[in-house]
């Protein structure tokens, strides 16, 4: 088993052109689905944003990205990041779960989602905001 974590940045609208320019600079594999992808539009201007999207390169660059939705706040530069975990299986990252969340604030609950098996987020006691989830296949 193995776990790793990696820089997860948040956009309200820029996601897909910023992913896009990193995969310029590093290469790699461009992933991306929309809110439209995942059948989870909540606001039609915002269906082709990205809900998950990341680089990933041979030469070890990982980025991840997706766009806030308006009805979440957001700040350009303020609450720009989180640390996504990502496991290999169901039984390792719930474990991570059950101790991240320890005095947490859950924003979204472990459960499977339209790009992982178990994806759940949270705010844990100190600030920092995780998404955690079992590495999927998905490679857009």
């Amino acid at each position: 088993m193995s776990v790793k974590s990696v820089l997860h940045v948040n956009f309200r609208g820029e996601a897909r052109a910023a992913l896009e320019f990193y995969r310029s600079v590093f290469g790699g594999d461009l992933g991306i689905v929309t809110y439209q992808d995942a059948g989870s539009v909540a606001d039609p201007a915002e269906a082709d944003h990205v809900m998950w999207g990341q680089v990933a390169a041979a030469n070890g660059f990982h980025v991840m990205a997706y766009d806030v939705p308006a009805a979440m706040p957001y700040e350009r530069g303020e609450n720009s990041f989180f640390v996504s975990l990502t496991g290999e299986s169901a039984e390792e990252i719930t474990a991570y779960w059950e101790k991240l969340s320890a005095g947490a604030d859950v924003v979204q609950p472990l459960e499977p989602s339209p790009w992982a098996p178990l994806y759940g987020m949270l705010k844990d006691r100190f600030g920092v905001v995780w998404a955690v989830n079992v590495a999927s296949t998905y490679h857009g």
